[in-house]
């Protein structure tokens, strides 16, 4: 896992089309975009899904009614070789490869092929099977939670301690291609944190970028976006995905507000201390005080700079007299305060 900052994920899922050429783009386009890993799927149709099966309303939107959902997961499965010249490529392009295994055997291939980190779909989480698979493989498990109880989520946190107990991330989700921002229920993610005590993040669905750097924002540990080359090619995904162009402004805005962030503690930034003597104010003459005279309401007035005494400390300083004259609008200082 990222221990630095936000672990930004481009979610290349099957919008690699089931083209290994696809594949190695969407790879590059993730690296210029600045992702930190780019991510799969895993799985073949016969393993996933019954012949019968139908599709989800959002596919049935984007694929043609004449294919069925498992003819749709036969066209955009990968060989085993595909993925593992997918890898080989991160590799080479020097991003972090990672792949949502949808049954053990393809749990044991990316366990074969080195990814240090294995990726839980939402649909599996129920799937405590699986979970004890993977979970024995002792590598960090990223854990999506989408359409889950907190219960669900609980028996699937037990399950993965239970097996081998490697380091869990759980990201909130709301899964639904585009999901509405009005459902999106972000807060859902800190009762995650303070439920579980372990990094949480997001997998966001939402049109735009808005929603994952509010999740930033609100202390996301890994953000988690579909991505395609481009929103208009055929396939189930690729209209709720982000373009590399707008992946990258994502990135770049979630850099900026993982910066913004800070550690917490209230102090002056080093770049506005310059600012302090010009934005404050200073207690200061109202009129001519000759040397020796008592400070009082009427002959001391509150201006600008501030690098006298503070107005905070007026009144330790009436009553007192100064060692010098003052000029209207001299600024007092203690230097010219007498005891």
């Amino acid at each position: 896992m990222n221990t630095e900052g936000v672990l930004v994920i481009a979610e290349g899922g099957v919008n690699h089309n089931g083209s290994v050429s696809i594949g190695r783009k969407l790879i590059d386009r993730a690296h210029d975009a600045g992702a930190d890993a780019i991510k799969f799927q895993s799985f073949k149709a016969e393993r996933l899904v019954a012949r019968h099966a139908r599709k989800a309303e959002y596919q049935t939107r984007t694929t043609s009614a004449q294919e069925s959902h498992f003819e749709m997961l036969v066209r955009l499965q990968l060989s085993e070789d595909a993925q593992a010249a997918l890898v080989d490529h991160a590799a080479l392009v020097g991003i972090r490869f990672l792949s949502s295994p949808f049954d053990e055997e393809s749990v044991d291939f990316l366990d074969s092929v080195g990814v240090d980190a294995f990726k839980v779909p939402s649909g599996e989480i129920t799937n405590l099977g699986l979970l004890t698979h993977i979970a024995l493989k002792r590598k960090p498990m990223i854990v999506s939670t989408g359409m889950c109880t907190l219960g669900e989520v609980e028996q699937a946190l037990a399950t993965i301690a239970d097996n081998g107990n490697p380091p869990v991330t759980l990201l909130h989700c709301v899964t639904e291609y585009p999901a509405p921002y009005d459902e999106i229920n972000l807060r859902a993610m800190e009762t995650l944190a303070s439920a579980f005590k372990v990094p949480v993040g997001y997998s966001d669905h939402t049109a735009g970028i808005e929603i994952p750097l509010a999740a930033v924002a609100l202390g996301a540990r890994v953000i988690e976006k579909h991505f395609t080359l481009d929103r208009t090619m055929d396939g189930p995904d690729h209209r709720a995905s982000l373009e590399p162009a707008e992946f990258r402004a994502m990135t770049k805005s979630i850099r900026m507000v993982q910066a913004a962030l800070g550690d917490g503690i209230k102090r002056p930034a080093p770049c506005e201390l310059k600012n302090r003597d010009v934005a404050r104010k200073s207690l200061v003459a109202a009129r001519p005080i000759e040397a020796g005279e008592e400070l009082t309401p009427q002959n001391v007035t509150v201006k600008r700079p501030g690098h006298g005494v503070q107005p905070c400390d007026l009144t330790k300083v009436l009553g007192k007299r100064v060692r010098v004259g003052l000029e209207r609008d001299d600024v007092i200082t203690w230097e010219v305060i007498g005891s």
